[in-house]
């Protein structure tokens, strides 16, 4: 037996059925770690001697017959940009490489109530700025399918880690596509849950009203196992909604059959790499076949979605990065002799160019002369593009696109930064609106995968999982290697 063929939910019915130990599961993919990482770069720390303390306790509770978590003996990827108290949470910047919270994010927290076995923290684009995982202080990650092309970003190193079969199911997080995009490009299942459905509490954060920590797993039943494990409310988290127990699992089968499906014709309407269009289309098919209804909507104001999102995310960029001054926390220059300066030369050091860039335009948008220009206009273009969302939803339960209007980029060429800002085209307006999103695998343009997104209304994450388990299970591409 392979153990890292196994999904998720595999290992842990061979856990409950003492065909596998905890420390069984976790050895087997610290080896996959270590023969992989050499030329994949997806973690940035590795923590085996916890990972195989925790494996160790698990395996002792079953032995006493103790009550075990829901995610015992499932190996776990952590984004480096998610908080986890003495291990080091670095962002990939060097503004923090050095950095060891002296706290517990609450995702971190439920993951170890239920038995979960971290293995360590993930590699992402700086402070999960940027779209190739590429950005990294610690170097850039390569796509497990093909290793001259990126796994996508923020979110590549632990898309890349589930790809690879280092670990089961990672965490990520979702400011613009930042699951999603790499779930696509590198095969496997991405959620970005409805903002508010999950505690942002010890997410570092980027652009407070649209990051969203999400899953990425191997197929729908994995990516549902870990959502389970860490929705709901948080008191510590002011903008975390008390939506009662949630329980998707239990739901997971129960069929798309009269299920309403729209399709945005805006969407169809923009260019996309040839091939794209074809597995959307084919897809379709397979939703009405099981039962479910596709319809042609409009969703009016999607043209304006990236300027919008570039202009809110970086505003919020430029305020939530100003903490990092080399006052409190995080690297300090070493040569200055006033104020000034030690914020100058700090921040020229420790920050990378693309976190340089999104700071200046940020300040830009929010500077006195041009912040109703841009600033204040964008926020009014979100509550339209929010309100094309809400009048879908009053008839529709899902709705479909591709993730991303390409296929992954090619590692170590100069990417065009506007074709690259395009490939969150279908997932910016999800964030804008603070609904619900799933990338799924829907085949393969030569051996690169494509991804299908089902976004779902506000807390519809049943519907898209629904929906995503049926295709899943129908087309037999989940969960493909």
């Amino acid at each position: 037996m392979d153990i890292i063929e196994l999904s998720a939910m595999e290992m842990k019915t061979k856990l409950k059925n003492r065909e596998l130990s905890a420390r069984d599961i976790v050895e087997a993919h610290l080896e996959r770690i270590e023969e992989r990482e050499g030329e994949l770069n997806a973690f940035i720390t590795v923590t085996e001697e916890k990972a195989l303390e925790i494996a160790d306790k698990i395996d002792r509770k079953m032995k006493d017959k103790e009550e075990l978590g829901i995610l015992a003996g499932i190996p776990i990827g952590i984004k480096d940009n998610i908080i986890t108290y003495g291990i080091k949470t670095t962002c990939a910047s060097r503004m923090l490489k050095d950095f060891i919270p002296p706290y517990e994010s609450t995702v971190v927290e439920r993951v170890i109530e239920e038995d979960g076995i971290i293995l360590g923290k993930t590699n992402l684009d700086e402070f999960a700025i940027g779209s190739l995982t590429d950005t990294s202080y610690f170097g850039a990650t390569r796509n497990p399918v093909d290793l001259d092309r990126s796994p996508g970003g923020s979110s590549g190193g632990s898309t890349a880690a589930v790809k690879a079969g280092e670990v089961a199911i990672s965490l990520g997080s979702d400011t613009g596509g930042s699951i999603r995009q790499p779930a696509s490009y590198c095969g496997v299942v991405g959620i970005k849950p409805t903002y508010g459905l999950i505690s942002r509490y010890g997410l570092v954060a980027v652009a407070n009203s649209l990051d969203q920590i999400g899953v990425s797993g191997r197929n729908v039943l994995d990516a549902a196992l870990m959502l389970e494990a860490i929705a709901g409310y948080d008191k510590k988290d002011s903008t975390s909604v008390d939506m009662g127990p949630v329980n998707y699992l239990e739901n997971l089968k129960e069929g798309i059959e009269g299920m309403k499906i729209g399709l945005p014709k805006e969407y169809m309407n923009i260019d996309i790499e040839p091939g794209i269009k074809d597995k959307l289309m084919k897809a379709i098919k397979i939703f009405e076949s099981l039962g479910a209804k596709v319809e042609e909507i409009s969703l009016p104001n999607t043209e304006w979605a990236l300027s919008t999102y570039y202009v809110i995310a970086a505003s919020e960029i430029t305020s939530n990065l100003s903490r990092f001054d080399g006052i409190r926390y995080g690297y300090r220059a070493k040569e200055y002799e006033t104020l000034d300066e030690l914020y100058i030369n700090t921040r020229t050091k420790a920050f990378g160019r693309e976190v340089k860039r999104r700071i200046l335009a940020g300040t830009y948008f929010l500077s006195n002369k041009h912040v109703e220009e841009y600033y204040k206009k964008a926020l009014r273009m979100r509550t339209l593009i929010k309100e094309d969302f809400d009048k879908a939803f009053e008839k529709y339960d899902i709705i479909l696109s591709p993730t991303t209007p390409n296929l992954p980029f090619k590692q170590n060429v100069d990417n065009d930064p506007f074709i690259m800002a395009k490939s969150d085209i279908f997932t910016v307006p999800v964030n804008l609106a603070g609904i619900c999103a799933m990338s799924i695998p829907c085949g393969h343009i030569g051996k690169l995968p494509v991804g299908l997104q089902i976004i779902g209304d506000r807390f519809g994450e049943l519907n898209i999982l629904k929906a995503g388990y049926a295709f899943e299970r129908h087309s037999s591409i989940g969960g493909d290697k």
